[in-house]
């Protein structure tokens, strides 16, 4: 029997618990691997709550529940979830942690998927719950799972075989790199989890999840140069066993505890910030000797080599193009009003098509109208979907996967008739000037993304406003468009990746923004590419940054009173670069907008 209401399912989930001798249970929205996107197999908070997000946690006890988010989704977990249900907990204000301290019962035993959680946020549990002789309790099969009738199955989808020319370096030669790696440290072993690190070091993509081309596997990397892959049979195919060759043993999914089981004695590497604690978990068991550190397929992923960088201008270029004639479509038919949020999105997802080379949207397109553009993570649905008003401000973040690069840009525009207030044009510039400011941002080496971030609400912060997220988060070379280990972002909370340097060949966004609540939402994002700087006199290494998404920004919305000379100068030139790129690819009535919308200003 299908449970249609979320009481319904929270209801049978607590008598799941009971029967299990458990006090209550943490649902996260993760999966085996800790990814940021998940399979809809793996979509369990949205099934037990309703929250679509892609960042939150729920906690549920005998007597009451709730669920956590960050100021991403703080009006979005309002709308799609119940109140009566699950309170709204904010974090890093709070956490499930404590959370569950403070309200689980004496000697409480909280279920946990060991699945589905990293070791670090285990033990910081336990110690929260220790003070009421409570714990963490370690489930086999998740209870979700249990009373999850229709739960779909995870994809079968076959990994498909990332071609050299594309990735610019042999999975051989990536392999070797972490031998060196391992062998440095005195290491026998490394486990790489995370999706995007096994697609990176053996060079292979799959449809295993929405909006990021990995296929759900494990790898353990050896100190030879060897490799175990653990993947499920249907997904290997003759092209990608000749791909991989000798030196990269196929075994199946459920080889893998074995396999770890198997290193009693050894000395493996494991990041605690990209493993579960059921990998932990099997290693100790077994003797092995667990060593915490990064996955050293991070680092040497986010410095994207010269054919990547290429590969990346290219579908920048393209990517820019479909945004243009998309931009080119909303002035002329939005301000006759009968457009709306889900028929933009779909008409740029069509446009996008059209270049012949669509793997997937990069992630779900942010069409956001008026109101809605205020929460910075929107996601537009059926029931959320509104209007595109002649004078309004809509927002649109988006972007693409293409073989050759992983797109990501937001756009916010004035859809006429009528003239921008005096508000919105002053939010929308002091925006400007940030994303200016950051773009021509020169620094020296050992400079962290969390140095940077000031310099893109430096304009808002004087005006007294803040935006509630990051600037700037790393983007992978046809893979996720959120990758670390960079980031561009406060400090405060420690939030992972601010401290790591940037480094030439990262690449990263550059997105500050404005938010209303109730009214309107502005962001300007372009990714950027850090690159060496040559200094007339310079002691040190310099680095600044490269950008590499073209496609107008809309000049409605700018107030030039606010512009210092530079900045304006700034805008023409990127105006032009945008005019130099974009109009050998457009023709018309497309091509005339563009040119218009690239006059200097």
């Amino acid at each position: 029997m299908l449970m249609n209401t979320h009481e319904a399912r929270l209801d049978a989930l607590r008598k799941e618990l009971n029967s299990r001798g458990l006090d209550g249970f943490v649902v996260p929205i993760s999966d085996e691997h800790m990814s940021e996107y998940v399979g809809d197999y793996a979509q369990r908070l949205a099934w037990l709550t309703g929250f679509g997000g892609s960042a939150g946690t729920a906690a549920v006890l005998a007597d009451r529940a709730a669920i956590f988010v960050d100021g991403r989704y703080t009006l979005q977990v309002r709308e799609q979830v119940d109140g009566n249900l699950f309170e709204y907990q904010s974090v890093p204000a709070t956490s499930v942690a404590a959370w569950l301290a403070q309200h689980a019962p004496e000697g409480a035993k909280i279920g946990f998927d060991p699945w589905l959680h990293g070791k670090p946020w285990v033990d910081a549990c336990n110690h929260a719950l220790r003070g009421k002789g409570a714990g963490l309790e370690p489930v086999e099969g998740n209870p979700i799972d249990t009373i999850w009738a229709d739960q779909p199955l995870p994809s079968a989808a076959p990994a498909i075989v990332h071609p050299t020319e594309l990735a610019g370096q042999s999975s051989e030669a990536k392999r070797s790199q972490v031998a060196e790696w391992l062998g440095a440290r005195g290491l026998d072993a490394a486990v790489v989890s995370a999706l995007d690190g096994v697609a990176w070091l053996l060079n292979l993509r799959g449809a295993d999840v929405a909006r990021t081309p990995v296929a759900l596997s494990f790898v353990l990397a050896h100190a030879d140069g060897t490799a175990d892959l653990f993947i499920a049979e249907e997904k290997v195919t003759p092209e990608l066993r000749a791909h991989l060759g000798n030196a990269v043993t196929i075994r199946p999914r459920e080889a893998f505890v074995p396999q770890l089981q198997a290193l009693a004695g050894k000395k493996v590497a494991v990041d605690p910030e990209r493993s579960v604690q059921a990998v932990f978990a099997a290693l100790e068991g077994a003797g092995a000797e667990v060593v915490e550190l990064t996955d050293p397929t991070v680092l040497p992923k986010a410095i994207k080599n010269p054919v990547e960088q290429a590969g990346h201008r290219a579908a920048q270029a393209r990517d820019g193009a479909a945004i243009a004639r998309f931009l080119h479509w909303l002035n002329v038919e939005a301000p006759k009003g009968g457009e709306t949020e889900l028929s933009a999105a779909a008409r740029l997802q069509a446009l996008r098509e059209e270049t012949g080379l669509l793997c997937d949207l990069s992630f779900d397109t942010i069409s956001a109208a008026g109101p809605n553009a205020a929460s910075p993570h929107y996601r537009v649905s059926e029931e959320s979907n509104l209007p595109i008003a002649p004078g309004s401000i809509y927002l649109v973040d988006s972007g693409g996967q293409y073989a050759d690069g992983t797109t990501d840009i937001t756009r916010t525009v004035w859809i006429g008739p009528g003239e921008p207030t005096a508000e919105h044009k002053d939010r929308f510039t002091r925006v400007l000037k940030g994303h200016i400011m950051l773009a021509t941002a020169v620094f020296p080496k050992g400079t962290a993304g969390s140095q940077l971030d000031t310099l893109a609400r430096h304009a808002l912060w004087q005006a007294g406003v803040d935006y509630a997220h990051g600037t700037g988060h790393g983007v992978g070379s046809f893979l996720s468009v959120h990758e670390g280990p960079q980031r561009i972002a406060k400090a405060a909370g420690g939030q992972a990746g601010t401290g790591q340097e940037l480094l030439p060949g990262m690449i990263l966004s550059n997105e500050p923004g404005y938010y209303k609540p109730g009214a309107f939402g502005i962001r300007t994002e372009n990714l950027i590419l850090v690159e060496p700087r040559e200094i007339a006199g310079m002691e040190g290494e310099y680095y600044g940054f490269e950008t590499l998404t073209f496609a107008p920004i809309d000049r409605a919305l700018v107030d030039c009173s606010l512009l210092t000379r530079d900045e304006v100068t700034w805008w023409n030139q990127y105006h032009a670069k945008v005019e130099q790129v974009l109009a050998p690819q457009l023709s018309g009535e497309a091509l005339a907008w563009l040119k218009a919308a690239c006059t200097p200003l």
